[in-house]
């Protein structure tokens, strides 16, 4: 049952992705307000996700409002559409996902920012862009972890990735997101966490096999701002880590 379920989901979830993606492509040649246009086609894209998934969002605080720099940890690809749900920005994604075969141009076309977080000289150019889209008006999601976990801690934050925030004094925002299964079903952080040698389809299959899940998304109160990327970064990862429910 439960793969016949996981099967349906996940044609359902390539056709689904197809068609949002073909709309926006063909509109957006007639509509004004692009970046509106291509916010709101994410933002219906991450609604879609959640609906075939069966995913649930439980937020605590307030999401912040564009423009926006937000900090969070990582556990896995879930975490974009569960964060697009209720935050309106674009995010920072590892140069990897640009290769992705037909994901890599469809998020690329969805404003996401990349950045090769193994070439310290790309690490600038990222945050120039960063700082062009928020003057632009838009919110930013950054992963400063640099990888997914099982949620078990929080990694370290690498500084370098807010250089560009503490040489601007930049207000940084933060959330801490985890994830739960309902009871009887498999942990959360074996089925949404995506931190297994596993490729992306074959943890999606296996996402798809649960009958629902919850995302929980504790946002913090008040931006942090420090000249000094390195105690910025601290500072950010130990606030991220008072509002951290463990992954069970």
């Amino acid at each position: 049952m439960k793969k016949i379920r996981a099967s349906f989901r996940f044609v359902v979830f390539v056709v689904s992705t197809l068609g949002v993606y073909t709309f926006w492509w063909i509109t957006r040649f007639f509509i004004p307000n692009k970046q509106f246009w291509r916010q709101y086609i994410f933002w219906r894209w991450a609604r879609n996700f959640a609906l075939i998934s069966g995913m649930k969002v439980e937020v605590i605080g307030t999401a912040p409002k564009p423009p926006f720099f937000l900090v969070c940890n990582h556990l896995g690809y879930v975490d974009i559409p569960a964060l697009r749900l209720v935050a309106d920005g674009i995010f920072v994604a590892k140069s990897d996902i640009e290769s992705w075969f037909l994901a890599g141009p469809i998020v690329r076309n969805m404003g996401m920012i990349f950045i090769d977080r193994k070439n310290r000289r790309d690490i600038p150019r990222a945050g120039a862009e960063i700082i062009d889209k928020l003057s632009r008006g838009e919110g930013v999601m950054l992963f400063p972890e640099g990888t997914s976990t099982k949620g078990e801690e929080i990694l370290p934050f690498n500084s370098s990735f807010l250089e560009f925030a503490a040489k601007t004094d930049l207000p940084v925002s933060y959330a801490a997101i985890s994830y739960r299964t309902s009871d009887g079903e498999p942990t959360a952080s074996e089925m949404v966490c995506w931190w297994e040698d596993i490729s992306f389809v074959d943890h999606l299959f296996r996402l798809f096999t649960l009958k629902e899940f919850t995302a929980i998304i504790n946002f913090g109160e008040e931006p942090v701002q420090n000249p000094n990327r390195k105690e910025l970064a601290c500072e950010l990862r130990e606030r991220v880590e008072e509002k951290f429910i463990p992954v069970l």
